[in-house]
């Protein structure tokens, strides 16, 4: 049978899911080929021509992108930081926004030997695990309230530790227990932490609403309920000099430094903005 252009494929599938409003309708297009063909996206350039086969087996992913399926749902991973972590139902999706918040917090580790890190609110695990591979040195702490996301996380941490990088301490916990970690009270490097925020109401795209759990993804009190506890956490566990960085709604861009900016053990208090220029994250230094 006659072999057919990938880049055709490719166009065509672009186009079917811009029609049913996906947000990255070429850049999903290209990861779904990149999946069914098994290479890297970067070298899909290298693969001109394909069997009618993989162009059918595209067609079937991108008939359930087209549905607002998540794109990671689909392939079955989402990466951050350089590793990727396995995904699915019951667990957050990370995002591409986290880089930043991620980027930040390994500045603050710069110069320290075997440094202290929490993260807090871990979901899949994705945030811990990328800093255990950038910083094989570092001791990494990590904790959820929900059981499902914790399988999920302890799934992904035997993998990454199988494949050679840093085991994390994984645990289940509340951030709003003012016990939780006691024992390393002043003694943490860094705290990460993308938490619920969402204000409960708020409009979310389908792939969000549908398949992301919402107590991962909403908080009561306009979207500050679980910020409000991992400030409080932050600032009794971590080191003078140690750093935190918290994820927040766009229409938090005063509340949260606010937050921090209450906390007098608090300082260099910022906001950061995503990819977008969206107000999305905001940092902190223990005084």
């Amino acid at each position: 049978m006659k072999r057919q252009p990938l880049r055709l494929a490719i166009l065509e599938a672009a186009r079917i899911l811009t029609d049913a409003g996906v947000a990255s309708p070429r850049a999903d297009a290209e990861l779904i080929a990149a999946h069914v063909l098994g290479v890297e996206r970067g070298r899909l350039p290298l693969v001109p021509l394909v069997d009618a086969a993989v162009v059918d087996a595209i067609g079937q992913l991108v008939t359930q992108r087209a549905k607002r399926i998540p794109l990671q749902h689909l392939i079955g991973w989402a990466a951050l930081g350089g590793i990727t972590v396995d995904v699915g139902p019951g667990v957050f999706v990370p995002r591409p926004e986290t880089e930043l918040l991620l980027e930040w917090g390994l500045g603050v580790l710069k110069g320290r030997e075997y440094p202290v890190v929490v993260d807090l609110c871990t979901g899949s695990g994705a945030l811990a695990l990328a800093v255990a591979r950038a910083r094989p040195d570092a001791v990494v702490y990590a904790v959820d309230i929900d059981r499902n996301a914790l399988a999920w996380a302890r799934h992904n941490a035997e993998a990454r530790a199988a494949a050679g990088d840093t085991p994390i301490r994984l645990y289940s916990g509340d951030v709003a227990d003012g016990t939780m970690f006691a024992e390393l009270d002043g003694l943490v490097d860094l705290v990460l932490c993308n938490p619920p925020y969402v204000p409960e109401g708020t409009h979310v795209p389908p792939e969000v609403a549908e398949y992301d759990p919402p107590p991962a993804v909403f908080a009561p009190e306009s979207g500050l309920a679980v910020i409000r506890h991992v400030v409080a956490a932050s600032a009794r566990l971590l080191r003078p000099g140690g750093g935190l960085a918290i994820e927040h709604d766009d229409t938090h861009a005063q509340a949260v430094p606010a937050l921090l900016r209450a906390r007098r053990v608090l300082t260099e208090v910022a906001g950061h903005a995503d990819l977008a220029g969206r107000p999305r994250f905001a940092t902190a230094r223990r005084g």
